[in-house]
C-alpha cells in the first residue's frame, strides 16, 4: 500500500471513483476540468498498482482546510482505507500549520470515528458556501459538516 501526491496521469481514475459514490447519492459529482484544475489537493492510495482511494485537503482560509472527494473502491471499503487517507490528509494540514480541517459529508458516522465533531453550518466562512451555490442539490443537500481540530 502505497499513499502518494497524485499526478495528472491519475484523474481518470480519481473520476472514476468519485463518479461511483456521486451515482449513488453519496457524495457530489466533480468533473474531469475540476479534478484537473485541483489535482495537487489530491493524494491516491495505490494497492498493488492499482489505484484504490483518493480524497483531497482544500485550504479555505488561513486555520481551515476542507477534507474533500474522500473516495475508495467498494472491493476495499471498511478496511481503513479511508481512514489512512483522511490521516495523511490531516498530517498535510498541520505541515501547512493548518489548525482545523472540516468536511461536508454524507456519511458524517465515518468521520465521527475520526474524532470530528458536527458542527453547524454557520461556524464556517461563507466563503465555503460560495461552491455550494452552483451545485444542483443547493440549499438542501443534505451534506453534514464536521470538524476537528488538529492543535
Amino acid at each position: 500500500m502505497n499513499i502518494r501526491p497524485a499526478k495528472v496521469t491519475d484523474v481518470k481514475e480519481i473520476h472514476k471513483l468519485v463518479e461511483h459514490y456521486a451515482n449513488n447519492k453519496e457524495m457530489l459529482h466533480r468533473s474531469l476540468n475540476a479534478i484537473y484544475e485541483n489535482i495537487q489537493e489530491f493524494i491516491v492510495l495505490e494497492y498493488e498498482g492499482k489505484i484504490i482511494g483518493c480524497g483531497a485537503l482544500h485550504v479555505s482560509w488561513e486555520d481551515l482546510a476542507e477534507v474533500k472527494a474522500l473516495a475508495i473502491a467498494e472491493e476495499f471499503k471498511g478496511q481503513g482505507f479511508g481512514r489512512k487517507i483522511v490521516e495523511k490528509l490531516q498530517e498535510n494540514a498541520k505541515e501547512l500549520g493548518i489548525q482545523k480541517v472540516f468536511s461536508l459529508s454524507f456519511k458524517p458516522e465515518f468521520f465521527k470515528k475520526l474524532g470530528y465533531i458536527v458542527i453547524p453550518k454557520e461556524m464556517l466562512p461563507h466563503k465555503i458556501w460560495s461552491e455550494c451555490v452552483n451545485c444542483y442539490l443547493f440549499p438542501d443537500c443534505g451534506e453534514v459538516p464536521l470538524l476537528i481540530s488538529l492543535m
